[in-house]
């Protein structure tokens, strides 16, 4: 929580000396609305992950072994990690410096720039720099697309609660299943699957990895286009 606060107080500073605004930006206030946008967004990754994950269980014919061990407590724990994770990156990522951005340089080029930042800051966080260029392009075309996603979101809605629920719940949905660190395994373990051959592989990882962004897309167009979310109109240079 130190860290958040560290990044909600050099934010401040960003947006009071170079926009003359305050957090009021990220759209945390209302309240009520903000928490309706959070959950709006745990609800619609929810159901994209679950059917995602479903076609993938079929089409490689996944073998579920149930966690054993499965504790509330845990799957709690988890919640509150991922919370703060997601948190933290959409601070630094779709926070102050992509608002500037925005206001600075147009909507169009500042997505993309979040969008391209995220991606190599996954290279990071992943430690994948022994790896060939394949998975280099992978992890970025993948991770840099779900940034734009997030990032459209937050412009279109003005807040980052909808993107932080967006990121939040697809994080806390992996867990359940995938060896994720320090959260892993929640409910099952995927303890076998169908040999396929590598270009099948990617294409099936493509897919997986692409369609849950764009599935988000297409939501946050339906539901601006439907009135469901409010569209923010932005003061632009």
């Amino acid at each position: 929580m130190v860290g958040i606060l560290v990044i909600l107080g050099v934010s401040w500073l960003l947006l009071h000396f170079i926009e003359k605004e305050s957090l009021s930006v990220f759209g945390f206030w209302p309240f009520k609305k903000s928490i309706a946008q959070l959950l709006i967004g745990l609800g619609v990754i929810f159901v994209i992950r679950f059917l995602f994950t479903f076609l993938e269980s079929e089409i490689r014919s996944f073998e579920w072994t149930p966690n054993p061990d499965f504790q509330i407590r845990t799957a709690l724990n988890a919640f509150w990690y991922h919370f703060k994770s997601a948190l933290t990156e959409e601070l630094m990522y779709r926070g102050a410096v992509l608002y500037i951005l925005i206001k600075r340089i147009g909507a169009k080029w500042a997505l993309w720039l979040s969008a391209l930042v995220f991606g190599i800051y996954h290279w990071f966080s992943y430690e994948i720099f022994d790896t060939n260029f394949i998975a280099l392009a992978y992890v970025l075309i993948i991770t840099g697309f779900t940034g734009y996603v997030w990032a459209f979101t937050y412009y279109k809605t003005g807040s980052l609660m909808m993107p932080l629920g967006f990121h939040l719940g697809s994080n806390f949905f992996l867990a359940f299943y995938l060896p994720n660190q320090p959260y892993g395994e929640l409910l099952y373990s995927i303890t076998g699957f169908a040999e396929m051959n590598e270009w099948l592989q990617l294409m099936i990882s493509l897919f997986t990895g692409l369609g849950p962004s764009i599935c988000m897309l297409l939501a946050v167009k339906y539901m601006l286009k439907k009135k469901l979310i409010e569209e923010k109109v932005w003061s632009l240079y």
